[in-house]
């Protein structure tokens, strides 16, 4: 019934009556008490990290090692909804092109890099790698890496993920552990294994993956897991991409109104 409506082109509004309230509902409420200071706070993150990103990515050179992504005008979709809907052109209708995000691409790449960051800063500043006053190039230094090397980073994917949290966490020097759904794609496993990283293939679904991953994690008193669940870091990444867009939409002359 459903199905046929949706054929039609009507509009539905389904709500499952067998929802019940999940553990993340009451996280989300809990614990994501999340203020324009703390987005502020990543940013800066990110911005402290870049001397050390250019440093280890050159394809980040020209952005001065900041992962951002272009807004890009897509006139002929804009056309084309515009005959869909049968109404007048206005405006300018723009496409953010985080598929095309330095280092790992997609949206993914945003939350699961600031999450690496964020893991390498807090070790290496409590261990005295780091001061707060240090260039964070420092980090790409021999003696950084093989300290790294004594920690594990483990995340549970279908590959947009793990690309991310892979690539990042192998470059700093971390043992790195993907745990990759039966969905991933071939070329995703290959990328992360082209940098080190441990790739372990599940023949069922993302849910067994990050289960498997998370138990492994924590046998390793030296393994931090990231929790697409549950991470509040994770989001914080993501968000950045709201703040960076004011700049490019002002950049544009585009006001928000």
């Amino acid at each position: 019934m459903i199905l046929q409506e949706l054929q039609k082109e009507k509009e539905i509004l389904w709500i499952n009556p067998e929802r019940t309230e999940c553990f993340c509902d009451y996280f989300f409420r809990e614990n994501y008490n999340v203020s324009i200071s703390d987005i502020d706070d990543a940013e800066g993150r990110f911005a402290r990290f870049a001397p050390f990103i250019k440093k280890v990515f050159p394809e980040t050179e020209e952005s001065g090692g900041i992962i951002e992504s272009v807004l890009t005008p897509i006139p002929r979709m804009q056309k084309l909804l515009y005959e869909q809907q049968q109404c007048s052109p206005g405006g300018k209708l723009l496409l953010k092109q985080d598929s095309h995000l330095a280092i790992a691409g997609s949206v993914k790449a945003r939350g699961g890099i600031y999450e690496v960051l964020c893991y390498t800063e807090q070790l290496a500043l409590s261990k005295g790698i780091l001061n707060a006053s240090d260039c964070y190039e420092k980090l790409s230094e021999p003696e950084c890496r093989d300290f790294f090397g004594n920690y594990t980073v483990q995340v549970g994917s279908t590959g947009n993920l793990g690309l991310s949290i892979g690539i990042m966490s192998a470059v700093i020097g971390f043992e790195v552990i993907v745990h990759m759904s039966a969905d991933a794609k071939q070329w995703k496993k290959d990328l992360l294994r082209k940098y080190g990283v441990k790739v372990v293939e599940y023949n069922s679904d993302y849910s067994e993956a990050v289960k498997k991953g998370r138990e492994n994690s924590a046998r390793n008193p030296h393994s931090y897991f990231v929790d697409d669940e549950n991470s509040k870091n994770l989001f914080l990444g993501y968000a950045v991409a709201a703040r960076r867009l004011v700049g490019q939409l002002a950049g544009l002359d585009i006001p928000v109104d």
